[in-house]
């Protein structure tokens, strides 16, 4: 996709919105990386996953994301025999939980959700590396006392010297001679050692070796040599310690190393489902909903909204309408007005393929263009857009645009020389399958040049065959779609009386610039717009404007039986859509139906199942079967449960995948190869 179109369209904001709504890093870079693609599946696979996701959350199924980390680095650091420090390893330990965690619930709406479920391929089962490093660590990531023998066996002989040492100095405190000398009657630490705080004028009076002073000198810190032989034991045991703590943190760095090849592909697919839950997030916060896709160049959107100007209601909503944001004011008596943006309702690639958008400045022209082509993009990038049901999308090869500013909705800094620059590339580039949006076509020089240079321009687009939406405001260009039938002319709504915009697009209108009504209103001299009244009539004719108007009344009246066919295609097509999908569903339904029973039939004792009301993450096996009275004994830890078998779920590598319910499995393929129990693990 056209990198400089997707400036101008500001794409990135839209990508900063979704990563905003990830939960971690991982989806954050997803949402931040997020491009549009060309291929209808793919499109279709993204739009399906976003709403089933929507679909989950508001049927109270969130998935679990909290805790997920981005451990990549420390799982690529241990794949290479790096020791990861405790805190790594306690970050990785809780991501492994919530992977856990997102594979049962992955399976649990694999039911009702079948292409989240479908994710669950290639989750990899790391429980027993997470508890391996919850048994070393403990919430502070501190390695646990009970981490090894070796460990423990250390840390109570540390304990026993530090209580000897303790006991030393205790009996030293309890001497006058000592207490005279000291600025407060206790010892404390510097480092590792044991020290007694000695006044700076006794410092002779104590033998042992100073290990610091104070701030302002006052204090001297002395090990004494009274317990330098016991310190140097301590030290001794303490390097012991460091040594054996390397060793269990290579240990457990060497287990996650063991499994990085799974884990890295189990974060991939984490990563997914993060943009996946973003995408949904944004969609009900912004009301969208999911285009239908074509590749008949149909775009049909109704209701459309600019999900930037959106944002910004959502965000401050006392900030004022402009020309690049239509807030419309409903205003309450005693309250502030409550704005929301301004739908439109715009087609092309039904009866006609080029729109010629006129109306005044200030109309929201631009905003019109900003909303098709924004749209379109958002769309083929998975996300759901700011529409009514039933809006429809083609599939873009490109969306080309040129828009006059290239900075912000509020200004225009371009020059005429930019243009030209600008569309001879788009001219290039475009095909019968892009989208062109152009600004202000044939600004910026002479009018009767730029006029010219316009209609050259538009049948350059014509004869190239792409769906194409311009706005201007030369005059001569807005009799093209009257003398073309594959283009119709478009109006902004303004309101001559108050001098506002009113945001609305209305397709088959002739925009005015008002210009001369607005001189009146806004106070010139009524001679002076008389005259230039005059002068217009004398260059436009006297029977043109009656011929547009005629003209523009028909296409009218043609628009709204247009509208009104559109809408009621759309709702065949929705319920036909949603009778195919009920259908396909019922047939699943059945089939899996079929498959579970026959897999009821071949249990025997021993064999591994699922009781759902006792909770999916609680497997068990079958201890005895009475098919007479189609009961089963079950075992599910040390407690037996008499249950129906209508109610088990086989948990049988010979069961078909989508009838059975299992928890937490390995990634598909083989196992981890198991790592060395830690006690035959050296640290070299």
């Amino acid at each position: 996709m056209d990198t400089h179109t997707l400036d101008l369209l500001e794409f990135a904001k839209i990508r900063a919105l979704v990563a905003a709504r990830a939960a971690c890093s991982l989806g954050k870079e997803a949402a931040l990386g997020l491009q549009p693609v060309s291929d209808r599946a793919e499109i279709h696979d993204r739009h399906v996953l976003t709403t089933e996701m929507v679909e989950a959350r508001r049927s109270g199924l969130s998935p679990p994301l909290g805790g997920l980390h981005d451990i990549r680095a420390h799982v690529r650091r241990a794949q290479v025999g790096a020791m990861l420090e405790p805190e790594e390893l306690a970050e990785t330990a809780e991501t492994l939980r919530v992977l856990g965690y997102l594979d049962r619930w992955l399976t649990r709406v694999g039911e009702q959700f079948p292409r989240l479920g479908g994710l669950r391929q290639g989750v990899g089962e790391f429980s027993g590396v997470a508890t391996a490093i919850e048994g070393c660590l403990d919430s502070r990531a501190k390695v646990l006392d009970t981490a090894s023998r070796r460990l423990s066996m250390l840390r109570r002989e540390i304990g026993q010297a530090e209580e000897k040492i303790q006991e030393t100095l205790r009996r030293m405190l309890r001497s006058p001679e000592i207490k005279r000398i000291l600025r407060y009657p206790n010892f404390t630490m510097v480092g590792h050692h044991y020290v007694l705080p000695v006044a700076k004028d006794h410092r002779g009076e104590l033998q042992g070796s100073v290990q610091r002073s104070s701030a302002t000198n006052e204090t001297v810190y002395i090990e004494p040599t009274a317990i330098s032989e016991q310190s140097a034991q301590l030290s001794y045991l303490r390097s012991r310690e460091a040594k054996e703590i390397r060793r269990i943190l290579r240990w457990l760095s060497a287990q996650v190393g063991m499994v990085a090849d799974s884990l890295l592909q189990t974060l991939a697919i984490m990563a997914e489902l993060d943009l996946i839950h973003a995408r949904a997030r944004f969609s009900l916060d912004y009301r969208m909903s999911t285009p239908d896709m074509n590749d008949e160049g149909r775009l049909v959107l109704r209701q459309a909204r600019h999900p930037l100007l959106e944002a910004i209601v959502l965000k401050d909503l006392a900030l004022p309408a402009t020309d690049s944001a239509p807030l419309a004011a409903a205003t309450t008596t005693g309250v502030e007005p409550v704005r929301s943006v301004v739908p439109i309702d715009v087609h092309l690639g039904v009866q006609f393929q080029i729109l010629v958008v006129t109306g005044p400045n200030t109309g929201g022209k631009t905003v019109a263009l900003k909303t098709v082509g924004l749209l379109a993009i958002m769309a083929q990038s998975g996300l759901h857009v700011p529409a009514a049901e039933g809006s429809q999308l083609p599939v873009f090869d490109q969306v080309l645009a040129d828009i006059g500013d290239e900075q912000s909705l509020e200004q225009s800094l371009s020059t005429f020389s930019s243009h030209v620059r600008r569309i001879s590339q788009i001219l290039g580039q475009a095909t019968q399958h892009s989208l062109v949006v152009l600004d202000e076509l044939g600004a910026g020089t002479d009018p009767a040049e730029g006029a010219a240079l316009g209609r050259a321009i538009l049948d350059e687009l014509d004869s190239i065959g792409c769906r194409s939406i311009v706005t201007t405001h030369i005059g001569d260009l807005k009799s093209y779609a009257l003398a073309n039938p594959r283009a119709e002319n478009a109006a902004v709504e303004f309101d001559v009386e108050t001098l506002r915009p009113r945001y609305r697009l209305h397709i088959g209108d002739v925009g005015q610039s008002n210009a001369l009504q607005i001189a009146r209103r806004l106070g010139l001299a009524g001679h002076v717009v008389n005259r230039a009244e005059a002068y217009l009539e004398q260059c436009r004719g006297a029977a043109v404007p009656a011929e547009w108007e005629l003209v523009g009344k028909l296409r009218r009246e043609a628009e709204d039986a247009r509208q009104a066919a559109l809408a009621a295609q759309a709702q065949a097509e929705r319920t036909r859509e949603a009778l195919g999908q009920r259908l396909a569903d019922l047939q699943r339904e059945t089939r899996r139906d079929e498959q579970l029973v026959e897999a009821r039939a071949r249990l025997q004792p021993g064999d591994r199942v699922v009781v759902p009301r006792l909770g999916y993450d609680r497997p068990g096996r079958i201890v005895k079967l009475d098919p007479r009275k189609k009961t089963a004994v079950v075992a599910i830890g040390h407690v037996t449960w008499n249950v129906a078998i209508d109610e088990l779920i086989p948990q049988l590598s010979r069961v078909p995948d989508d009838i059975i319910a299992q928890p937490s499995t390995q990634t598909k393929g083989s196992k981890p190869a198991p790592v060395r129990p830690l006690e035959d693990f050296d640290e070299e």
